[in-house]
């Protein structure tokens, strides 16, 4: 018969997520009297909590504080089932409408993930990507809109340890930072990031803008087109305006899906009243 014994050390690494999320900030000494482990055990705990992006370092205070990753763990199942039920229609009527490729993407780890896209529908895709595919957060238009529009603490840990990859597709953040901050800044200003990649010989443009619900970044949108067929302004000004009003359709039926889960919770037996 296997053992059911607990393993020590994830149960200590979950007491100390549940330190880090009842407060704004923690330190290593704080956490340490908490869960009554040596600071030498704690900060190992909290360091592998940042390297798995789910808290990062303050560089204000040196206090760790949860990134946005813990937050989707509780919504995941409501997650999936918008990407499935909801997303996915969605980007395939913009796709049917532009004919371009279409995706939607999030983050995770170091990286943007797709969770849909609509390449095996359209005959204008130069390299079929599937969900699941990943991509570079700073060699791609999805990763440079995430950036630009995720909350300033997480921007910088994220780029902390961009800095300490060795990836090519890294290496801007590798550099002094004023030059990408810049970069950022005028993403943020314009509302959409754009990025150009050379594949089969050919150049293929991508456009992104951010899913914001409220002040959070749920979600990035994106599409791809010819590079040499189209001019930036002419593609900009051609599906632009399409792509927001794609994303904000998305954003309604994320607030709908968040209005129906608080509207079950509150009928639950027990709930407050």
């Amino acid at each position: 018969m296997e053992s059911t014994r607990p393993i020590r050390a994830l149960v200590r690494g979950l007491d100390a997520l549940t330190v880090l999320n009842s407060r704004d900030g923690v330190t290593v000494s704080e956490v340490a009297r908490h869960i009554l482990l040596p600071r030498t055990t704690v900060y190992r705990i909290l360091e592998t909590l940042r390297e798995a992006g789910f808290a990062f370092r303050d560089g204000r205070d040196e206090r760790y504080r949860l990134t946005n990753l813990v937050r989707r763990l509780s919504g995941g199942f409501h997650d999936e089932r918008w990407v499935s039920q909801i997303a996915k229609p969605c980007i395939d009527e913009l796709c049917r409408d532009i004919l371009w490729p279409v995706s939607l993407a999030t983050l995770s780890g170091l990286s943007m993930v797709l969770r849909e896209a609509t390449d095996h529908d359209t005959p204008l895709a130069f390299e079929r990507f599937s969900a699941g595919f990943r991509v570079p957060l700073l060699g791609s238009s999805a990763g440079l809109a995430y950036l630009a529009f995720c909350a300033r603490s997480e921007r910088d840990n994220l780029l902390d340890r961009l800095a300490q990859s060795n990836k090519s597709a890294d290496k801007a953040a590798r550099a002094p930072r004023e030059e990408l901050r810049r970069l950022l800044a005028t993403i943020e200003a314009e509302g959409y990031a754009t990025h150009t990649a050379t594949r089969h010989l050919t150049e293929e443009t991508s456009l992104s803008v951010p899913v914001m619900v409220g002040q959070e970044l749920f979600a990035v949108l994106s599409i791809r087109h010819a590079g040499s067929g189209l001019q930036p302004k002419t593609a900009i000004e051609r599906f632009l305006p399409k792509l927001r009003h794609s994303a904000g359709k998305l954003v309604q039926s994320v607030m709908e899906l968040k209005n129906q889960a608080d509207s079950t919770a509150e009928s639950m037996p027990g709930a407050a009243a």
